[in-house]
């Protein structure tokens, strides 16, 4: 059976490393939108190695600081789903009060119309906030 994660990055490559590597989704409603994709075929964190989970714990982890830091969200989203993709990756996404689905998930219905306004601001910060989610991951692959 094919895998798109095995196939392809899965979004705008942000930083690649040995093991994993972080993309940023093309979610249209929800630009902050990052995966942590483990490069092995693997469904579940504990087919990882100790210390292969913790480095994956830690680059998201990584991720969540850094849009935290840069973009104040009201929360972060973590998810580590596979229903549809069962390949093990991180969903790392940054949720705001005004986002068109919050508080619920983002594959939820929406609850209100998408403002346009503040997500032409958040995508303008794209190119500074992946820079800065790849300066922040790329010293985790650097530790083995």
């Amino acid at each position: 059976m094919a895998c798109p994660l095995c196939e392809a990055d899965g979004g705008v490559l942000v930083h690649r490393a040995t093991r994993w590597r972080v993309i940023r989704a093309e979610e249209a409603s929800f630009p902050a939108f990052y995966r942590v994709v483990w490069h092995d075929h693997v469904a579940e964190l504990s087919d990882l190695s100790d210390a292969d989970r913790a480095e994956c714990l830690a680059v998201v982890v990584e991720v969540e600081r850094v849009l935290r830091v840069q973009l104040g969200p009201t929360k972060v989203n973590l998810a580590a789903l596979g229903n549809v993709v069962p390949h093990l990756h991180w969903h790392v996404i940054a949720r705001f009060a005004s986002d068109s689905h919050f508080p619920d998930p983002v594959w939820a219905a929406p609850r209100r119309a998408v403002d346009v306004a503040a997500l032409a601001a958040l995508r303008a910060r794209l190119p500074s906030l992946d820079q800065a989610v790849a300066a922040a991951v790329s010293a985790v692959g650097a530790t083995r």
